[in-house]
């Protein structure tokens, strides 16, 4: 058994919950629509053709044979309007769940501001244990989505053995895919956020070489341009 060929691991494109928490920045919102039924953006939809238009640009030797996917409705929207707009004839598509979004069980409708209004205890306790060892009540911390990525990526070496792989996801799941794959200690998580936020429709690639996988690029948008 070994590593995939290559990996490239993309967050979806602009979702409308992304825009709402952006527009209401410092002021409390209640966002009402469930976390896997979020679609994209008018913007979130051009960035996902653009995706499909780097993935097209790709030589035939790297570009994707297989793709992973979120079951959630935004990554599940990006995956389908990039593939549009490669042009390439049908792919398997494996979608799941392990490669959801970092679930914030009962804070999942607030945002900071709102958490802080109607949940200061838990605002204090996130200030005080920081935002990669929090979990909120009902929800998962950092740590939690390492265990299922490390679970995932084991299936991964068995299910695409030297094959050249797409994940569609979340940036909770790019960001920890990383720390995954470098084998880093969880003791060691915090030290992720230096490479956040990880951007709308940004590529992420992983290549094997020697028995490792090798990272060759990060959060890049340059194809966004």
């Amino acid at each position: 058994m070994s590593d995939p060929q290559r990996i490239i691991a993309v967050r979806h494109g602009q979702s409308e919950a992304n825009l709402a928490y952006q527009q209401a920045a410092g002021v409390p919102l209640v966002y009402e629509r469930e976390d896997h039924e979020i679609t994209l953006t008018d913007l979130g939809r051009l960035q996902a053709a653009a995706l499909g238009v780097f993935l097209k640009s790709l030589p035939w030797q790297e570009a994707p044979e297989i793709v992973w996917c979120s079951p959630y409705l935004r990554a599940m929207d990006t995956w389908s309007l990039a593939h549009q707009a490669w042009g390439v004839g049908p792919l398997p598509v494996r979608v799941d769940a392990r490669l959801r979004d970092r679930e914030w069980g009962e804070l999942r409708r607030y945002n900071q501001a709102a958490m802080q209004q109607r949940f200061p205890e838990e605002a204090a306790r996130l200030l005080a244990e920081g935002e990669y060892g929090y979990r909120p009540p009902g929800g998962e911390s950092f740590g939690d989505v390492a265990i299922r990525l490390r679970r995932f990526l084991g299936d991964l070496r068995t299910w695409a053995e030297g094959r050249r792989v797409l994940i569609v996801a979340h940036d909770s799941v790019v960001l920890i895919l990383r720390h995954v794959i470098e084998e880093s200690p969880d003791t060691e998580l915090a030290a992720v956020g230096v490479h956040a936020p990880i951007m709308n429709a940004s590529v992420s690639t992983w290549e094997s070489r020697d028995g490792r996988l090798e990272l060759l690029a990060f959060n890049e948008v340059g194809h966004l341009d």
